[in-house]
């Protein structure tokens, strides 16, 4: 885990936007893995109960690569548009702390 650090995004979707909201973070998801150094994986999940909450994570090899990432002018263009969807939004990034495979 030396290295190893965790992006996370609570993102809260305008009602009836969803299938809009999913289509833009899968492609800025697929830019990021493809475009950006880094980046390992991304997983968004979708709320049981209040189906506009969604949740995304994603690992990154280090620190450096999520600045990185973040300072990136398609970074910016891809959030905005995604921030047009959206009633809220929290981000994170956080280290690892315990991993159990």
């Amino acid at each position: 885990m030396s290295g190893e650090v965790f992006t996370h995004g609570r993102w809260t979707v305008k009602p009836g936007r969803e299938d809009e909201f999913v289509a833009a973070w899968s492609e800025f998801a697929a830019w990021s893995k493809k475009d950006v150094a880094g980046s390992v994986w991304a997983i968004l999940l979708r709320d049981q109960q209040q189906r506009n909450v969604f949740i995304s994570v994603g690992p990154w090899e280090t620190p450096a690569a999520v600045e990185a990432w973040r300072a990136n002018e398609g970074f910016r263009a891809r959030v905005g548009h995604i921030h047009e969807l959206l009633e809220g939004f929290e981000a994170m990034t956080l280290d690892p702390v315990v991993r159990l495979d």
